[in-house]
């Protein structure tokens, strides 16, 4: 693997992670994209990215160990720092003269006294959590809104698994996913010859999925690079997609009752894949939730619009709020009566108003809803 200019010039794993930290909370950089962009040492790769996505993560959580100790706040470089130490020392189980040597040699050298000092406090720190959502390192409002949407136990189980990284799997054909997002490509259920509609398709996981059941998949998305990236799963898979279209799913470009099912696999909140998102939760906000809820609503009466009569519409997300699950089959309940929801055949699901829920802690995947509906008139 390629020299990093960057790891040749620290000779410390501490220092490149220290950077790529302050890129992603000083500049507002994505997390994934820091990392894949970075030409790393390769005995120094597990340790940065561990220690990158790990602060990101816990960010919060290290800072409450660490504001203890410092009498007025520490600038960002200098706070990356000492979040990497109290990560090692208290989440990592790195010896604590290794943690705190090799952080400090990381630092500037006007810095070194400094972040010495308080690591070392650090290091000997008990540690003692005020609330749950400091202790799982979560913005307040997520917390709550979990917590009344799932309940405490639920909620907490499910954001103490986000700070793990889900377990994704490779399909046969070589496309790697999350377990649950292949289960909602499975419960669509296309037919081979039918006509199928992925409304919001990038990056081209599920419709590459439905795909491999030899139906006629059409791709959409209203982002052209979204739906570039489908057009580029499928070359990857092997997928014969019908079409890749950019378009705006709340105005597809095709004649009404064309299709026999509908994927609406909606833009959400997210808040069901935190794990593979380090930064994710420090990027939603409680207003997204709601303008979210009702784009969602929006894309599902499209698709009940674009499927023929007797035909299934299918709507999931990545998230597991109750204004993105719950209220949506509420809204189809009430504006599309003559709709019958189609039952979720699957133990993993849990039931949830008339779809299913998959939380992160059922079985190690992402947080996942789904819902299925038979079109009036078939």
């Amino acid at each position: 693997m390629s020299r990093s200019r960057s790891t040749a010039a620290s000779g410390n794993a501490r220092a490149v992670a220290a950077r790529l930290l302050d890129r992603i909370e000083g500049d507002g950089a994505f997390a994934n994209l820091v990392l894949a962009s970075a030409e790393l040492e390769e005995s120094d790769a597990a340790l940065i990215t561990e220690l990158v996505y790990g602060v990101t993560r816990m960010r919060r959580a290290l800072d409450h160990l660490i504001d203890g100790f410092v009498s007025e706040p520490p600038d960002l470089a200098a706070r990356n720092l000492l979040r990497i130490g109290a990560y090692q020392l208290h989440l990592m189980g790195t010896p604590a003269y290794a943690a705190v040597n090799e952080t400090t040699a990381a630092a500037p050298r006007r810095q070194r006294g400094f972040v010495n000092a308080v690591l070392r406090r650090v290091a000997d720190l008990e540690a003692a959590w005020p609330t749950e959502a400091i202790r799982l390192s979560y913005p307040d409002w997520l917390v709550q809104r979990l917590e009344r949407d799932l309940g405490v136990d639920d909620a907490h189980g499910a954001l103490e698994q986000m700070n793990r990284p889900a377990e994704l799997s490779t399909r046969p054909d070589g496309y790697t996913q999350d377990r649950a997002s292949q289960w909602v490509a499975a419960l669509v259920g296309p037919q081979p010859g039918e006509r199928v509609l992925d409304l919001c398709a990038g990056p081209g996981g599920k419709a590459t999925a439905l795909a491999s059941s030899s139906a006629a998949v059409i791709a959409v998305d209203r982002r052209p690079h979204r739906a570039a990236l489908a057009a580029a799963a499928a070359d990857r898979t092997g997928a014969a997609l019908a079409g890749v279209v950019a378009a705006d799913g709340r105005c597809p470009p095709f004649p009404p009752a064309v299709f026999d099912r509908v994927l609406v696999d909606a833009p959400c909140s997210g808040l069901g894949v935190l794990g593979r998102r380090a930064d994710a939760r420090w990027r939603v906000g409680p207003d997204d939730v709601e303008e979210l809820a009702g784009l969602q609503a929006e894309l599902v009466k499209s698709a009940f619009e674009m499927v023929r009569p007797g035909g299934v519409v299918a709507y999931s997300v990545c998230t597991v709020t109750a204004a993105e699950t719950v209220a949506i089959d509420e809204m189809v309940a009430r504006d599309m009566p003559d709709a019958a929801a189609v039952p979720i055949a699957d133990c993993r699901w849990r039931p949830s108003a008339r779809g299913g829920l998959v939380l992160p802690q059922d079985h190690d995947t992402d947080g996942m809803f789904i819902a299925l509906y038979k079109a009036p008139g078939g």
